[in-house]
């Protein structure tokens, strides 16, 4: 979403319809026009900024400004001269880590099924992590460090995000007779599985389910306890995280 085309349509269009101070009517109405006018998108907050004649206002983690009067609206980043902080990245990162809290749940909650299950030992240990088919470090992980964990039972969440040739490759994936097999052939020996047009699949659900908890790349890795790592782990250190998590 261009957050830039958002408001110049709502604002400009509405300037001399909505109150020139951000009164609670106001912030309904804002809330209106977005809802109807976009509904993909989420008005999380409007935040008077402290000190100056601005309002900061969230949309699906994203942050812009407006002044009082709904006359302009800043896309970018405001920063204290005074201390040279740069309010908008701490404020960007206290709302991802206030989102990241919300959205923690067990492993046990998340919708198993949609997964490839892989176990290694006695399985013991659980981990889920997401993967784009295409992902280079997917690829890397897969073949350095998930063989080498030790009673572990993985969850592979099949993540098309890369691309969209990934999509139909994904839906191969899951519509071969062997799942597990034709991912590892695929991710692991480049071998592309037969497209198959009459299958049913639940990657549409598994898309919509990663973007609900916010994994924006790939792998993203999920443990025992709901705490998630972004990107890839060390042998060792994946070790010391599952013991910790179980």
């Amino acid at each position: 979403m261009n957050f830039q085309h958002v408001f110049f349509s709502i604002f400009v269009g509405f300037l001399f319809s909505i109150s020139s101070s951000l009164s609670q009517a106001a912030e309904d109405e804002i809330r209106r026009l977005i809802n109807t006018r976009f509904p993909g998108v989420e008005l999380e907050q409007i935040n008077k900024v402290k000190g100056i004649d601005l309002y900061e206002i969230v949309i699906e983690g994203d942050v812009i400004y407006v002044d009082s009067k709904l006359r302009y609206f800043i896309d970018g980043n405001l920063i204290d001269l005074s201390t040279m902080q740069n309010i908008t990245r701490a404020r960007k990162s206290s709302l991802e880590a206030e989102a990241m809290e919300r959205l923690a749940m067990p492993l046990s909650d998340f919708p198993l099924d949609l997964a490839f299950k892989k176990v290694n030992g006695n399985g013991s240990r659980k981990m889920a992590y997401f993967a784009d088919p295409n992902c280079g470090y997917c690829k890397r992980f897969e073949k350095l460090t998930l063989p080498k964990l030790n009673n572990v039972t993985i969850y592979i969440f099949p993540y098309p995000i890369i691309s969209d040739k990934s999509v139909p490759l994904t839906q191969a994936i899951w519509c071969s007779n062997n799942r597990e097999a034709a991912w590892d052939d695929y991710v692991l020996n480049g071998k592309t599985p037969p497209q198959s047009n009459d299958c049913t699949h639940p990657i549409d659900k598994i898309l919509a389910f990663g973007k609900k908890m916010r994994i924006r790349g790939t792998p993203t890795l999920f443990f025992a306890d709901g705490s998630r790592v972004p990107g890839m782990m060390a042998v060792d250190e994946l070790e010391k995280k599952l013991d910790k998590s179980r």
